[in-house]
């Protein structure tokens, strides 16, 4: 089964169904995350994917980011860090390989199932990851705002939650 069945898998007593496409990647996020609910363990795999978009934006995911990605899960998710650490490490790895086909068909399902309280938390937490090493660049925020637009947030609040990193984004910096 592929990260985006498990994703988007709605009946939770269904068979995995096994596919030859399918990466060992795939297979260890869903090991480890098959001791959770899985709805619940259907969120932690978006929220960590599109994490993972937004580092990845600008083609370099850096160890601050990496390491932002896996506080985030532990703090807006609960798990322990063992397991955030290696769901972050997958969701890396997943979006690397197959990030332009499932970008949007994965914030299409944290659409329709995550609340606006969630959907906004998100955003903060992608702002949080791209300014870790102290910059956001063009490129990051403008795969945040994208994801932004494919959740419905309102433009309104996508520009409040950004000023909260107003000193962080590359475009007000001098160039060195």
């Amino acid at each position: 089964m592929s990260l985006w069945d498990y994703i988007t898998r709605r009946d939770a007593t269904a068979p995995a169904a096994s596919s030859a496409s399918d990466t060992e990647s795939i297979r260890r996020i869903i090991r480890s995350l098959d001791q959770l609910e899985p709805a619940r363990a259907r969120h932690v795999a978006a929220f960590a994917f599109v994490l993972a978009r937004v580092a990845r934006a600008d083609l370099v995911i850096t160890d601050e980011e990496t390491a932002a990605m896996e506080m985030m899960i532990v703090e807006q998710t609960g798990l322990p860090e063992e397991q955030a650490v290696l769901v972050v490490g997958i969701a890396r790895h997943q979006n690397l390989l197959f990030g332009g086909t499932d970008n949007f068909l994965v914030t299409r399902e944290l659409k329709s199932s995550a609340t606006t309280e969630e959907k906004h938390s998100l955003l903060r937490c992608l702002f949080a990851v791209s300014a870790a090493d102290d910059s956001i660049s063009t490129e990051e925020e403008g795969i945040i705002t994208q994801i932004a637009a494919e959740l419905g947030i309102d433009r309104e609040e996508m520009v409040r939650v950004r000023s909260e990193f107003r000193d962080k984004r590359a475009v007000f910096r001098r160039p060195r």
